[in-house]
This record gives structure tokens, sequence and C-alpha cells, in this order.
């Protein structure tokens, strides 16, 4: 390649990847060549020198952050994912706001109605799926180039629009093709709100391809002038892996466009100067496509990707499945550039970035690089927070629920009044047993749930005060373990009989498959005794009023996750005086204290591999099932047998604190790490 080719057409020698150049019939293998070019050295260069933190950061006096998000918890939910989209923001500008520092959040307009979420704009209001509304101001359309249905760049129109909630500002883009939420006839049943393969069949992985795009042709149109009422970021927090794209762009398609004459070189340097930090909530969801592989990288590269995937290097790492940064294998993966390129990388707990860094189980294909960065004081690990004020029980929403269920008697406690929490259990048997034997309440009340033979059991129960309630309301998905739930489940009520049975209560969004687990469960409990599978309440689906009476009602929460980055509902439930019944991963190891405020597994597997606990113990359990198994047993004994140790353990987690904005929280920990690169 000669020093001059940048003031040519380059047409012959920037071409897109050819459609299917990843399916080889041998296997799919990438080389490179020495490179002279400086650019293009440039380039093999970056992972290498990201991932050995040899990138100086920027010096920073007044953070001025976006924080770039699919879901957020005010407009679009999904989980953990869109809560800390929403607090996070929320706490940074209340804590550090009035010294000049902002972090605002920049996430998609959805509009549509999948029937479970409903988002529109009507004239400049624009309500989200979560019923909140906020006034948007336009600021400017812009383009934004991707492949069509046609195998060829298009100019899309983008619009994009600011507003505020709270004490936070939003940037909105609004593109119908890729962000309406109107689900396609093909759409998978477990998919919804921003993830459903829409009715232009736009999937996951290209839809938020196209929202990376939209975040870097923005920091463009800023620079060059053509955007200004929007200031420039000077650090970029990109929330996992729907953002996964923006640190190839920044540091991999400015350098190719001014290699090819495209973008001037102070446009680029600004863009590529901008530090860019990942947060990995966890790297079981990457955002794979194999089969449009081509389709995005074009779409994303334009007509100079094939030049930059042939020198898209990784650094140096023993999994030869990760040596090209743009993907994996052979198939695009939207976390891997950040994984690779971003200048930080943090994670949602520390027990977590210890576990990805060091088990292939759970790290998968990143384990290998994750351990330099760590090694490399690059990777770093801090817990969620949350509002305690949001999750702990509240007055007026107590009424609310009271409300919307007509006639519940549910009573607002703390740690000081425990007594009332039992109130609420003898009122939320009322509530599932009116809606096992009123069909018409119960489709008033939650007519988007699927119940699974629920029973009346109002007149059954003797003595609320000795039947534990046992709840879990998390996604169905394999994360979550509801499988494994399920076999321990069995496995105590096969070994066990009790003077009162316990009360299961699980369910939630997600897959079916999940669902018809649950189901068997409940069928071969009744086998065994049919009095306990009367007190085995399953369900498909969400509603937060249901959610939210079952946590005020229950003992325990379940949670035999099969990795959990940090988990939020332990934290939910732990405020409302619910014991979380944990698998040792994760964050639930740095935010449970086993036998305090809740019970955690001796010992913890990841596909059979030992990863927590002591060698002995494992040896002897052997598997999850077992370990969960004896913990839930372990839980439920200690209710029978010491009921005033179960209120000490309910009264210490009520107290426990996951406050962003608690003295040393998790709040001040980004303060530090956006300012300064470092904790």
């Amino acid at each position: 390649m000669t020093k001059n080719m940048a003031t040519s057409d380059c047409s012959d020698v920037y071409k897109p990847l050819k459609k299917g150049f990843n399916k080889n019939k041998k296997k799919f293998v990438i080389s490179y060549t020495v490179c002279n070019n400086p650019r293009l050295k440039e380039i093999q260069n970056q992972s290498k020198n990201q991932c050995l933190n040899k990138v100086v950061w920027p010096e920073i006096d007044k953070v001025h952050s976006w924080m770039i998000s699919a879901e957020t918890a005010t407009f679009m939910k999904g989980g953990g994912l869109g809560m800390i989209a929403s607090e996070l923001p929320e706490a940074f500008n209340n804590c550090f706001g009035k010294d000049g520092h902002r972090l605002l959040v920049v996430t998609p307009l959805y509009i549509g109605n999948t029937g479970k979420k409903k988002a529109e704009l009507n004239g400049n209001v624009y309500e989200g799926s979560e019923g909140r509304q906020t006034a948007l101001q336009k600021v400017k359309t812009i383009e934004v180039p991707f492949v069509g249905d046609r195998s060829s760049l298009v100019k899309y129109k983008v619009t994009v629009y600011t507003g505020r909630a709270g004490n936070t500002d939003y940037i909105f883009f609004e593109c119908p093709r890729f962000f309406s939420i109107n689900p396609s006839p093909e759409n998978p049943s477990a998919q919804d709100g921003c993830y459903v393969l829409n009715e232009f069949g736009i999937n996951e992985a290209e839809k938020f391809a196209f929202f990376s795009k939209c975040v870097y042709k923005l920091l463009e149109n800023i620079i060059k002038g053509s955007v200004k009422d929007i200031a420039l970021p000077n650090v970029l927090l990109a929330n996992d892996w729907h953002s996964g794209a923006i640190s190839g762009l920044t540091k991999y398609f400015t350098v190719i466009q001014v290699e090819a004459g495209r973008l001037d070189e102070k446009t680029a340097r600004k863009i590529k100067s901008i530090p860019v930090i990942h947060i990995a909530h966890h790297f079981g969801y990457q955002g794979w496509d194999y089969e449009n592989t081509a389709k995005i990288l074009n779409s994303l590269y334009e007509n100079m990707s094939t030049m930059v995937f042939k020198n898209a290097k990784t650094v140096k790492n023993s999994n030869p499945r990760a040596v090209n940064s743009l993907i994996i294998s052979d198939c695009y993966n939207q976390a891997a550039c950040n994984v690779f390129l971003a200048d930080r990388i943090v994670t949602v707990s520390r027990n977590y970035m210890e576990e990805v860094s060091k088990e292939l189980s759970l790290g998968l294909d990143f384990r290998d690089v994750l351990k330099i960065r760590k090694d490399h004081r690059n990777f770093f690990g801090i817990v969620n927070g949350y509002d305690k004020r949001l999750i702990a029980p509240v007055k007026s929403k107590i009424e609310a629920i009271n409300k919307f269920f007509k006639g519940t008697d549910f009573k607002f406690f703390d740690e000081n009044n425990l007594d009332v929490k039992l109130h609420n259990k003898v009122e939320f048997i009322k509530l599932i047993s009116k809606i096992a034997k009123d069909k018409e309440y119960k489709n008033q009340v939650i007519p988007l749930i699927d119940i699974y033979k629920f029973a009346d059991i109002e007149k059954t129960v003797k003595n609320a005060a000795l039947m534990p309630v046992l709840c879990a309301t998390s996604r169905l998905v394999e994360q979550k373990g509801y499988d494994i739930a399920a076999k321990a489940i069995l496995n105590i009520l096969e070994n066990h009989t009790y003077r009162e049975y316990p009360i299961f209560i699980l369910g939630g969004a997600g897959d079916a498959g999940y669902f018809k687990e649950l189901e068997r469960l409940r069928d071969k409990v009744a086998e065994v005794s049919p009095l306990a599978a009367k007190r085995i309440y399953v369900f498909r689906g969400y509603k937060d009023e249901f959610a939210y009476a079952i946590q005020l009602a229950s003992d325990f929460y379940i949670m035999p996750s099969r990795f959990e980055p940090c988990g939020l509902t332990q934290m939910e439930a732990m405020a409302k005086g619910t014991l979380p019944i944990a698998m040792s991963t994760g964050g639930l190891v740095d935010t449970i204290e086993d036998g305090v405020d809740g019970f955690r597994t001796e010992v913890f597997f990841a596909q059979k591999q030992h990863v927590y606990g002591n060698n002995i113990t494992a040896r002897r359990v052997k598997n999850n099932v077992n370990a969960y198994s004896e913990t839930l047993n372990h839980a439920l004994n200690t209710f029978y047998e010491k009921p005033e140790k179960i209120q000490r353990m309910k009264a210490a987690a009520m107290c426990k604190d996951f406050s962003w904005d608690v003295e040393g929280g998790s709040v001040y920990k980004y303060f530090n790490l956006l300012r300064t690169g470092h904790l």
C-alpha cells in the first residue's frame, strides 16, 4: 500500500467483506502480515496497547460522560442492565452535578407495542414502556450509513432528540426501521421489549450495531459543528454488549477513514482520544450473529471493512478463537471490540471479575484477555448499586398494591416491626387462593401471566407462622437455574415431611421451556405428596404489583444461579426482609453474608469445574444440585427450628444498604474511574 493512497479513489483497495466470507468449507483461519503502513500498523497494535494499559488516560477536570445503553429502567426496562442505566446517572448527577460533572444517557427511542411493552411518541412527548414521560427537543436529523435489504449501504435518517428525567439528561435516536418494537410474526416467544425481532426483520445484534453507529456519527457531527446543541463527551461509558462496537468505531474506523481520505485528521484524533469504559454485566450474553457477520461488519466499517478486518489483530493470548477483535472464531460478536479495545473494562462485582478472568466456563472466549487486563490493572469490579428507597417497603406503593388487587390489606413494615411480615404472608395466601379459584379476578389483575394448577389453600393453612414462603420472580432463562431449583425442591420434598409444607411461588417472564420445567416439578411433587404440590405455584409472565406482593410476604428468595455477575433481585429481596438462598457465584458472594443476612451454598461448580469453596466439600457434594439442595434444606431447618435466628437475619438484611451514594458506595468508584481511569 503506497502513501499517496489516501488521496486516491480507493475503490479498488477498500472493499466490503464478501457475503459468507466466514463460511469456508475448511477451517476459517486468519493470518496477519507484517505491515509498513503506519495507520494499518496502528490498527494491528491497538488491542495490544489497550489491553497492556499502554494508552495514557487523558486529564479530565470535569467529567462529561455519555452512558450508552440499549435499556433504561426509566423508559425501556429489561433487567439489571436497565436499572444501572437509570440509577447510576441519577446518583452520579446528584452527588457530583453541583461541581460541574455530568453523566447523561444515550439510548434508542423505541416505538411500538409487543403486547407486553408499549412505547409511543405523541407530538413532542415520549412515553416509554415503563409509563414515564419526557418532553423531547428535536436537535438534528443525521445520516447513518448502514447496509440495507439489498446488501448496499443506505444513508438512514436518524432524528436526534434530547429529553430529561429526574436530574439526568437523555439523548434519543429515532429510526423506526431499527428501533420499532412491533414484533415480527417470527419473533421467538422469549424475546420481548427492545430485544424483539421486529416488524422489519431486524434482530438484536443488527439493531444494536446500528445503535453504536448512531453514537459514532453523532460524535462526528458534533466535532464538525453540524450539531451544536449537544456537547462532546470526554468519556464514553458503554453499557454491556449492546454498545460493544463503539471502540472499534472510535479506534479503527477513524484511522481507516483518514487513510482513505474520508475524514480529516483533527476530527479523527478528537474521536479517538475519547476513552471508552465497557461495563460487562455478564459474559454469557455477547451479541452473536453468524449469518449476518459480513452484513454487520460492512455496515459498521462501510467499504473499508475488509481492510479493517485484515488488520484487527488482538493482543496475544492463548485462545485460538480470539485472534481478531471483530469476530470470535468465524462469527460476529458484538461484545468483542470493546473487550479487546476499550480503555477500561469494569464488571458488576469483584468476585465476578475474579471468576471470569480465571474460569473458562465463565469468562468464555474472553477469559485469557480478561486475565491480561486484570494483571495490567485496567479491569475492575464494582458492585452494582441500588437506590434503597425504591426497593424497601414503601407505604404509598403498598397502598397502591392494595388498591390494585381490590381488597387486599398488605401493610407497611421495616426492620423494627417484622411481625407485620407475617400479616402480609396471610394476606398473600388469601390473594393467591383468590387468583386460583376466581378466573375472572385472575384475568383482571394478572391477565398476561400464565399460571399452572393454582390451588386454593386458604382454609388448609393451619398456622402461617410455621409455614415458610419461598419465591423466585427472576427471568425464565438458563442463567437463573430454575431447573436446579426444581431438582432441589423435589429432593427435599421427597426426603422430608413438614408440619406445614412450604409454599413455593416460582416464575417470571422468559423461556416457555423453563415454565414447562416448573410445571413438571409440580406434577412430580404431586406423585410424592398431593398436599405439598398444592403449595407449589408456577407462572410465566411478569407484573410489577404481583412480584412486589410476593416479596412482601415471602420468607426466602430462591437464587440457584448458574452465574450472577452482580444480581439485583437479592438486594430487592433483602430490603423487604426476604432472605436469599443463593448459589455462591459472582456478586452473590459479595452481597450476601452466609448465615447473617441470607444463605449461600458451601461450594459452587461451573460446568463441573469446582470454582468456590473447599476441595473436601466439593468432592462430597459433587454438583450444584446437591449443593443447592443442602443449602435449601439448611434454610428451611433454620426456619422451623430457630425462628428467632431467622428474625435476626431478616432484620440484618433489611438494614443492609446497597445504595449507590452511601459512604464508600459504588458511585464514588465510578467517579474516580471516569475521571482518572482508576478506582
